[in-house]
């Protein structure tokens, strides 16, 4: 059974239902490809699902270990590259907030963050840079 169903709007609109749920999103093209830019394109959800699940990873690991995360912040920016466009580069910042993680802690996120499934599942021509701002 497929997990995500996607129609062809008309306009470079996609209208993508998940299956198991019934949410459903719409995607623009942006307005730098044809599109008017006045929803999620489809490299904005590959930046942004980069960003969900590294937190969803990090969020794995503290509830297995007894972390309180809650409050931290990711700001994604995609950049597009020309030829071929293609995303090119995908910055990931991470807000943690003040709960006085220790040091192995702070790594030990940091590791889970590393072994995002969708981080392995880019193609490694896409630059990640990934920082990680601690509020003490």
């Amino acid at each position: 059974m497929p997990t995500i169903r996607e129609t062809y709007l008309g306009d470079l609109r996609v209208e993508c239902e998940h299956i198991a749920s019934g949410t459903k999103i719409i995607t623009d093209a942006p307005v730098d490809n044809q599109g008017k830019g006045e929803a999620f394109s489809p490299t904005d959800l590959c930046a942004t699902a980069l960003g969900a699940c590294a937190m969803t990873i990090m969020g794995i690991w503290a509830k297995k270990n007894g972390v309180d995360i809650v409050g931290t912040a990711v700001e994604v920016t995609k950049h597009m590259s020309a030829s071929p466009r293609r995303i090119g580069k995908v910055e990931v910042i991470f807000s943690m907030p003040a709960k006085g993680y220790d040091e192995a802690q702070k790594q030990a996120l940091v590791d889970a963050v590393m072994g995002c499934p969708v981080k392995l599942s880019l193609h490694p021509d896409i630059e990640l840079d990934f920082t990680f701002n601690w509020a003490e």
